[in-house]
């Protein structure tokens, strides 16, 4: 590793940098030391306590691609510390750039497909972009906290949105089953546990579910949407993977009959 004393210094400072509450872990009481405790990076992590202190001694480690992903969601460095991350361990650089940020094409083609809602959204289900008919239908995301943003935490503790939803029982369901399978895939990542355990506090619905252990996986499905301004609309949807930008998931929505089609176009033109 042609940096491993820079590699040492670099997570040592990014660790001191973050609080227990950045990293969803319950704060209180004195620190001897500043940030989080190298177990509890190892932990988030993913890896022992004894081999991630080994890194940040400098010793003879060589960290995995995976690994070094890991440690860069846990310490919340932004798209470029990820690449010097990468760079210090002797590894090419991901594009972690390219993992937070939408397209700009991808963003247009979003706008493009007005009056039919449309969002993006990144592996822990944050909404990244959005157009106007989803923000009609459902929410004006940019509106909202940065933490509130998220597909599945609207759909719990939302009660606008969940007098929308018309079959809400059902769709809480379906969707909580495949957040649990997503959660299996993001296990080290810190913002999708700090989101689950937000989601089993806040919600009963949401823990009743959660304790249940369904898994699904997504596919084509139709939603029912009962909205104030113009009344029942029913629409079929889609994911699609964006080409590009790992983790990233285009849901478009299409209607599922001329008079839902009629109601949408009525929805944007008064937005």
């Amino acid at each position: 590793m042609p940096s491993r004393d820079e590699l040492a210094t670099f997570l040592r400072f990014r660790r001191e940098r973050l609080t227990p509450e950045d990293v969803g872990l319950p704060g209180g009481g004195r620190r001897r030391t500043p940030g989080l405790r190298r177990e509890e990076v190892a932990t988030l992590a993913g890896v022992s306590t004894t081999w991630y202190t080994w890194l940040e001694q400098a010793r003879d480690v060589t960290p995995s691609r995976q690994v070094l992903d890991a440690l860069a969601r846990t310490l919340q460095l932004s798209p470029a510390e990820h690449d010097y991350l990468f760079t210090l361990a002797g590894q090419p650089a991901t594009p972690a750039a390219e993992k937070a940020d939408v397209h700009p094409t991808m963003r247009a083609f979003v706008d493009s497909l007005d009056p039919h809602p449309a969002y993006i959204a990144n592996e822990t289900w944050d909404v990244l972009a959005y157009n106007r008919a989803q923000a009609a239908l459902i929410a004006e995301y940019d509106e909202l906290p940065p933490e509130q943003r998220n597909v599945i935490w609207l759909m719990f503790n939302r009660p606008e949105i969940r007098a929308r939803v018309v079959d809400w029982e059902a769709d809480a369901r379906s969707m909580v089953a495949k957040f649990r399978a997503a959660a299996a895939e993001q296990a080290g990542n810190p913002r999708m546990r700090a989101l689950t355990d937000d989601l089993v506090k806040r919600s009963p619905e949401f823990r009743d579910l959660w304790a249940g252990h369904d898994v699904r996986g997504h596919g084509p499905a139709r939603k029912r949407v009962d909205h104030p301004a113009v009344g029942l609309i029913e629409l079929d949807y889609v994911k699609l993977e964006c080409v590009g930008r790992p983790g990233q998931v285009l849901t478009a929505h299409l209607p599922a009959d001329p008079e839902s089609a009629a109601k949408l176009r009525a929805l944007v033109d008064a937005s």
